[in-house]
């Protein structure tokens, strides 16, 4: 008869945001195996884990509500900092935790002009938020690239979640853009976009970009989709791929070079951007302007 021990089996963590240098953000793709109990103490961050994968039957008790149902694909939990609960899943599930740090919070309240003393954020089960399920897919989809995104995307991330917190906190809702919608200034869209493009080389952050134009950093983010049509990280994306492209046709500079003038954090990470973008590849790109420049020599 064997009398070993039974295998104890815990949470593995699949995925993390750990080393990656996010700020005011954390995230984990985490495998709860079933019967596992999970108490998890009350934190310094604002949790929320959105169950991925099969339906699950599940327990949970936090925030002194008690509550066993089905959990099922896209079903999200909030668990505001201090608070905490317990969890267990009749089979195996895989849960997206994402943190977020109050400060966070209470800075992008005050750029939307709200006292964040007003926003209560209590314990919810199985909320349904198509914004939130949206922010968490994008946050899994760059757990899961070879490449970590740009820190500008994850501030818009981190940002983006927080406003829908606050939104949530407060009871109200954002509304959409409209034809009188605010934009930036000719001058304040000119210091941006040369900033940009001076810097194209190195690491952008919302918080620079936010001083050169003198607003605060939610603003931002709305006044530049306003005045260009694309959200701020798309348009950094499309002028390095643009600066890359360019220097391919009319230069020899070897790829590997180009990729860090442009911005890219190696020669793959470009070739998979300029794929995703324009369709085609540095190679693909270079073998046109080969076949172009001898036509312009003997037109010449």
């Amino acid at each position: 008869m064997d009398h070993s021990p039974p295998h104890t089996r815990v949470p593995e963590i699949l995925l993390t945001s750990e080393g990656r240098g996010w700020s005011g953000l954390a995230a984990d793709f985490v495998l709860f195996p079933s019967g596992v109990i999970s108490d998890v103490p009350g934190g310094e961050m604002h949790g929320l884990g959105m169950h991925y994968g099969p339906p699950v039957n599940a327990y949970c008790r936090c925030g002194g509500r008690k509550m066993h149902r089905l959990q099922k694909p896209g079903d999200i939990d909030i668990v505001p900092a201090g608070v905490g609960g317990t969890w267990e899943d009749e089979a195996d599930a895989r849960i997206l935790s994402l943190r977020i740090f109050p400060w966070l919070i209470n800075q992008v309240a005050e750029e939307l002009d709200r006292d964040p003393s007003t926003i209560e954020l209590l314990p919810q089960f199985q909320l349904r938020d198509a914004r939130i399920e949206g922010i968490a897919w994008a946050i899994k989809a760059d757990l899961e690239a070879d490449t970590p995104s740009d820190p500008l995307y994850i501030e818009l991330l981190a940002n983006a979640l927080a406003v829908r917190l606050i939104e949530i906190g407060s009871g109200s809702q954002h509304s959409g853009a409209n034809g009188n919608a605010p934009k930036l200034s000719a001058r304040q869209l000119k210091l941006l976009t040369d900033f940009i493009e001076s810097n194209l080389d190195q690491k952008l952050h919302l918080a620079d970009l936010a001083a050169v134009a003198g607003v605060g950093v939610t603003r931002l983010k709305t006044l530049f989709r306003n005045s260009t049509g694309a959200p701020v990280h798309q348009y950094v994306i499309r002028r390095r791929v643009e600066y890359a492209r360019a220097m391919m046709e009319t230069s020899s500079i070897p790829a590997s070079e180009i990729a860090l003038a442009a911005g890219f954090a190696h020669q793959s990470h470009m070739t998979s951007t300029m794929r995703r973008v324009l369709g085609q590849t540095p190679s693909e790109i270079a073998r046109q302007s080969s076949d172009f420049r001898p036509k312009l020599q003997t037109s010449a």
